[in-house]
């Protein structure tokens, strides 16, 4: 179902070119704002967060109309943001996205900029998937001009999508990493998508922990929230697994499933990998269980029991260049 005109936007009201807008807006979190009064009785807390977050997103797609002048672009002369926001989007979902602008036409308007280096042309802060079925369509982009430093283009960008809560949560924090990485303060990066010092840490830190070639992958995976990402960083450095998880998102058919289904096949491949780590325990000549021998694909590892032979992991340790030697002569390395 296609969503309302919440804005108001007509063509027959729609402004001349070249009118300015009377009244200039602040962008929500660059100014302070006041806070609708009242109590929210009688529901439940999540109810409530979904009303209050559909309702930020109606309130920034009023302050963006209010005094501001809409204009028809053309769709070639608008460049994406300098900064992703998400990880690929179904070709099912743009394609119903299509067909409600077909039908209802484009209700919303996207805010873009003029562009900063390139004279004549315009980028965007939010709209991106509007622009795509747009150009698809071949129809003209309805849209609202601002003057943004990077700073306001990348917290317009990330409000608008976290008020619609409409990027997963990897999507968000590869986001926030992206413009940690090219140098926003946290300060900023926590206005843009909304969350508070510790929530921002977490979601970088997820990030940070995962090769950025498996993330992409993956994709958004909106099934998948926080704990479980930090489930699949701990399976790939535990048994340091980052070259077996590549080699097992880059498979043919791994590209071929959902996101979700992406995911769960990973997972259980590394899950499954970690269970086939074969251990197995050296009995010494005297019949003590001194040495516990585990091996991984990548890596073998020897636990010396202290209790079963106190000082043998010392004397073993201080013999490792003796070995070490002795393995070069026997093997010609």
């Amino acid at each position: 179902m296609a969503r309302k005109n919440l804005i108001g936007i007509s063509d027959s009201h729609a402004p001349l070119d070249g009118e300015r807008p009377a009244v200039e807006r602040p962008i929500a979190g660059l100014a302070p704002t006041h806070k609708p009064s009242g109590l929210v009785g009688g529901i439940t807390r999540s109810l409530s967060n979904i009303t209050q977050k559909v309702e930020r997103a109606e309130e920034l797609e009023r302050r963006l109309a209010e005094g501001q002048a809409v204009v028809e672009l053309d769709p070639s002369l608008i460049d994406a943001s300098f900064i992703t926001d998400r990880l690929g989007v179904t070709a099912e979902a743009q394609a119903m996205l299509a067909q409600q602008i077909r039908d209802h036409g484009q209700q919303v308007p996207i805010l873009v900029r003029p562009h900063p280096t390139e004279k004549g042309r315009y980028q965007v802060a939010y709209g991106h998937r509007r622009l795509a079925a747009l150009r698809e369509i071949g129809a003209k982009v309805k849209a609202v001009i601002r003057l943004l430093s990077d700073e306001e283009l990348v917290i317009s960008q990330g409000q608008e999508n976290n008020a619609r809560t409409d990027l997963s949560f990897i999507e968000r924090a590869l986001f926030a990493t992206r413009l940690e990485d090219r140098g926003f303060s946290r300060e900023t990066i926590m206005s843009s998508l909304g969350v508070d010092k510790a929530a921002l840490s977490k979601m970088i830190t997820v990030v940070r922990r995962l090769p950025v070639e498996v993330i992409e992958a993956v994709g958004a995976a909106p099934g998948f929230g926080r704990r479980r990402w930090m489930e699949l960083a701990d399976l790939i450095d535990r048994d340091g697994q980052p070259a077996k998880a590549l080699g097992l998102v880059g498979a043919a058919d791994f590209a071929a499933l959902e996101s979700d289904q992406r995911f769960e096949k990973l997972f259980a491949q590394l899950s499954v990998a970690r269970e086939r780590a074969k251990a197995e325990t050296w009995v010494a000549p005297d019949r003590s269980r001194a040495v516990r021998i585990r091996e991984t694909d990548s890596e073998t590892t020897l636990a010396f029991s202290k209790k079963a032979a106190p000082g043998f992991a010392d004397f073993v340790r201080q013999r490792l260049d003796a070995l070490y030697l002795e393995y070069q002569q026997e093997t010609g390395d």
